[in-house]
């Protein structure tokens, strides 16, 4: 920590003299904090303990499943998020629920619940109008705000539990109370919902009636549709219509089977008959018993001709009746076989007729199909009105059923469940005496310790000079001896600018560090008056003998290591002349130097290039040259420009906001960015002035003392305070030892 003075001195806290007064009132800081410890232990030891109990709720669902099963959950069943958890809560601590628990407890005529009986002084609040009198209120309306004052209710945090606090003086009571809430609450969730099941059977009954008679009656109305129309059902899903429709179907496509049996049957008989094929290759004919009968007959025919031709001649009688017989009967097998193929072409002809009949009937049906169809539209539409009347009333009988199941107080249970009930407390919440006497008495002692401290810091005990300086003076009369009226007018001026104007005069004498601090603090509380207004006498002088020349602003700027420098020239090109002067003058001392020409004449960029129309800031703020390439060399020094350029400033001035990026761009780059500003107006340097580490040089060779006191006096009362003066274009600084120098 440092401070001022009288004489502007620098100081220090002196932390040994901090310890030493606090050590030598040590006796005073332990006796407050024995008498603060004995009085809170005293006070402490007179209160009344208070007495705290808690009882536990636990919120969930306790609804009975009576389906049986995994049924799912119940549509009036609360859900169990952190609002629902946050509402329980509150309901605890509504008003109907402590007016039903203090008349239960009979809580009016304890002494602690009358605030008459609690106190014998009038309480001050009270007496001043910033309480509400206690007495005024109904003694109902006294009970419940005590209740609530002394009743704590809250949520416990990642649960669903709800803890239920509440203190008394009375240990047995601050059980009671939470244990009789817990009940009292159960009772009023549980009787909810027994209202709820009342309320919805009384209600479902005449619904029910209702739909009943308009399920009757849509019932009604399908039957009457159905028998008016011939809709008749044969199953659940298929009228009479339709089954005879498949029916007569399947017939025709068996018909159609039969037909074309019969035909490859006869054609097969007929083929080999045609081709003179033996009979008795064909199924049908082989099938037939006469032709089976006949086949026999042959076999013994031919048996008989083989036995009589080996005894007997080949014209024997015999064996030509045997051979006329064998004829006979082929001749019998044959017309039986084409007695087979016209019973087949018999079948095949009645399997045709009677699929031209079944078609017939088939294309009846289809008719009456089609009829039928557009008749169950209607019907359609008939039953989905009953079947959603027969529904909605099956819907309704099984809430009534369970609304009425649930009619008795022990099947609609609360919500909610004691999980942890409130014991009678052994031991006082309040007041703890240890950890309040140690508390007090910790208070005081700190207490003490910062009284002294503060104490000895007004008193300037514990401050002690920093070191041995010489007294700078940042304000000094800036005027001349011509211009007595400039005189009498302060001029305020840069301190950093008078330090660079003395920057090399010689050092005091090398002394001890202790014995040049009293030096230095006897000789500031020992000077008068006087020897001030003759050190800025000699001050005034020195400016009027030597000026600020561009020498003197090049130095500073190089010794403080200042970044970005704003130069105004409200005398035009000749101050912008003298900018680019000290540009010059600071690359000339190995430091690199950029100048940003910002003027609307366009004087440092016809001084420093021989183009003046290369790419410059203005083509740079309209976004039409590269950043390298609005940078130039200097033809007559190392420094560097960044000249006027060829856009149009008024459409440059819109991109303005770029300007301090390039500003901060060119910092990192060089040791130090001068922008010649010209002739600007106040007003029109504040964006340039961002940069917390910009300074203005106001270039002003050839103005009087008086303009210049007057230019300076502008700028500060536009909130510039810190100004750099460049009076004179020619000669360096060189400053004399002993002598100060002011802007």
């Amino acid at each position: 920590m440092s401070g001022v003075n009288g004489g502007n001195q620098d100081v220090d806290i002196d932390l040994g003299r901090v310890i030493s007064a606090v050590w030598e009132r040590k006796g005073r800081i332990l006796g407050a904090t024995v008498v603060a410890a004995a009085l809170a232990l005293v006070g402490t030891t007179l209160m009344k303990p208070s007495y705290k109990g808690e009882t536990r709720l636990l919120i969930e669902s306790r609804s009975p499943n009576l389906s049986g099963g995994d049924a799912a959950a119940q549509a009036n069943d609360p859900l169990l998020d952190s609002l629902n958890i946050t509402s329980q809560a509150q309901l605890l601590q509504s008003t109907d629920l402590i007016k039903r628990v203090a008349r239960d407890l009979n809580l009016a005529r304890l002494k602690e619940f009358d605030p008459t009986a609690q106190s014998l002084l009038p309480d001050p609040l009270v007496l001043i109008g910033l309480k509400q009198d206690p007495m005024s209120l109904d003694p109902e309306d006294r009970v419940i705000q005590e209740f609530r004052e002394k009743l704590d209710v809250y949520a416990v945090e990642n649960s669903r539990v709800i803890a239920i606090e509440f203190s008394s003086r009375d240990p047995k009571l601050a059980a009671d109370i939470p244990n009789r809430m817990a009940e009292v609450y159960l009772q009023l969730q549980s009787g909810a919902k027994l209202d709820t099941h009342s309320e919805t059977a009384k209600w479902l009954e005449p619904e029910i009636a209702n739909l009943t008679s308009k399920v009757k009656e849509a019932e009604k109305k399908v039957a009457d549709y159905r028998s008016s129309n011939g809709l008749f059902q044969t199953t659940e899903t298929n009228s009479f219509s339709t089954q005879q429709l498949n029916d007569i179907s399947t017939e025709l496509a068996r018909i159609r089977g039969e037909r074309a049996n019969a035909e490859a049957r006869a054609e097969n008989v007929r083929t080999a008959l045609k081709a003179g094929r033996a009979s008795d290759t064909l199924s049908d004919v082989v099938g037939s018993q006469v032709i089976q009968r006949l086949k026999e007959a042959e076999a013994n025919l031919q048996a008989q001709i083989s036995d009589s031709s080996t005894s007997l001649l080949e014209g024997h009688p015999r064996l030509k009746g045997l051979r006329g017989q064998l004829s006979g009967i082929r001749q019998q097998i044959e017309s039986e076989t084409k007695k087979i193929l016209a019973s087949l072409q018999n079948e095949a002809e009645m399997s045709r007729i009677r699929e031209r009949q079944l078609m017939g009937q088939l294309n009846g049906l289809k008719a009456d199909s089609a009829k039928t169809g557009e008749e169950e539209v209607g019907l359609r539409a008939l039953e989905r009105e009953a079947a959603a009347q027969r529904q909605l009333l099956e819907t309704y009988l099984a809430r009534y059923r369970e609304a009425t199941s649930r009619l008795e107080g022990n099947s609609s249970p609360a919500d909610a469940r004691v999980v942890s009930k409130a014991v009678e407390p052994s031991e006082p919440y309040f007041p703890k005496i240890i950890p309040i006497v140690i508390v007090v008495s910790l208070a005081t002692f700190i207490f003490g310790c910062l009284i002294v401290i503060v104490s000895e810091l007004f008193s300037g005990r514990a401050l002690r000079p920093s070191s041995v300086r010489e007294i700078d003076d940042e304000i000094v009369p800036a005027a001349s001896a011509s211009a007595p009226a400039a005189a009498a007018a302060p001029l305020p001026v840069h301190q950093m600018q008078a330090e660079a104007a003395r920057f090399d005069r010689p050092e005091p004498a090398r002394e001890s560090a202790k014995n040049a601090a009293a030096l230095a603090y006897a000789k500031i509380a020992e000077q008068s008056l006087a020897e001030k207004e003759s050190e800025a006498e000699e001050a005034v002088a020195e400016v009027d003998d030597s000026g600020f020349t561009i020498g003197s602003v090049a130095h500073y700027l190089q010794r403080h290591d200042v970044p970005v420098a704003i130069a105004i020239s409200p005398g035009g090109d000749e101050g912008s002349t003298a900018t680019v002067m000290l540009a010059r003058e600071i690359a000339e001392s190995g430091r690199t130097v950029v100048l940003v020409d910002m003027t609307g004449s366009a004087a440092p960029t016809q001084m420093m290039v021989e183009n003046p129309k290369l790419p410059g800031i203005t083509d740079l703020l309209c976004g039409e040259t590269a950043f390298g390439d609005a940078i130039h060399p200097d033809r007559l020094s190392d420094a560097h420009i960044i000249p006027h350029g060829a856009s149009d400033p008024a459409r440059a001035m819109r991109g303005v906001d770029r300007l301090s990026m390039v500003i901060d761009a060119l910092a990192d780059a060089y040791d130090l960015v001068l922008i010649e500003c010209g002739p600007a107006e106040i007003a029109g340097i504040s964006r340039l002035t961002r940069n917390a580490m910009a300074e203005i040089v106001l270039s002003v060779p050839g103005f009087k003392d008086e303009e210049v006191a007057e230019l300076v006096t502008d700028f500060e009362a536009a909130g510039y305070s810190n100004l750099l003066v460049m009076a004179q274009t020619a000669g360096r600084h060189s400053p004399r030892p002993g002598k100060r120098r002011a802007a």
